[in-house]
């Protein structure tokens, strides 16, 4: 039975890659794709509701307690939506996936990346996604972009250090994963990172 391609979308806060979403999701079905488009933490109605407390900037958790409750949702998230809609030959976009995970609980919380890899295997198993996008800008780039969005969460308001290590945790994940994570650079005009975005969508397409 034929299955259906995975692509997600990476980068710190501010980095522009939920700009890109519905933008990327039209290109897809325009190419004749069933696209189902969805988020990490999220997805699910339980994920939704592990989302607000994840986000919620009122709640202090450990570090562990956050990456469990981040596989925790998706662990429904793939049972729910993704495992599904690929077996039907769907698409699926997804905002965020494991590679937030080891950018954030490992990277910008300083959490040994080990567990996240038995966490990983335990939850997903061998699924990768097929493609992932990852929107790359500096992190203090990033941190303007989102403070001109007003009202911070839980992450959002985190200090510049703190994104600092997590843009280096996703680069190096880029740099060591290259055949499936693809770097755009997100500080440059819209139509410029489009250009980019297509050209990479394109390849995946083609090679189908």
């Amino acid at each position: 039975m034929k299955q259906g391609k995975f692509i997600t979308l990476e980068g710190i806060d501010g980095a522009g890659k939920s700009t890109q979403l519905a933008w990327i999701a039209e290109l897809l079905q325009r190419a004749g794709k069933r696209v189902v488009v969805s988020r990490e933490p999220g997805g699910t109605a339980l994920g939704e509701q592990l989302r607000a407390l994840l986000l919620d900037k009122s709640i202090t958790m450990h570090a562990e307690t956050e990456t469990l409750l981040m596989f925790a949702a998706r662990r429904e998230h793939l049972d729910k939506v993704i495992l599904p809609a690929l077996a039907q030959d769907q698409w699926v976009l997804s905002d965020r996936f494991t590679d937030a995970s080891f950018a954030y609980q490992s990277g910008g919380r300083g959490l040994n990346s080990a567990k996240l890899d038995i966490l990983e295997q335990w939850v997903q198993g061998t699924l990768q996604p097929d493609l992932t996008l990852y929107f790359d800008v500096p992190a203090d780039v990033g941190q303007q972009r989102v403070s001109r969005g007003g009202v911070v969460d839980r992450f959002e308001q985190e200090q510049a250090d703190f994104f600092l290590r997590v843009r280096a945790a996703y680069l190096d994940r880029a740099q060591r994963f290259s055949d499936r994570i693809k770097i755009i650079d997100s500080n440059r005009s819209l139509p410029e990172v489009k250009a980019a975005v297509e050209q990479v969508l394109q390849s995946l397409l083609h090679h189908e």
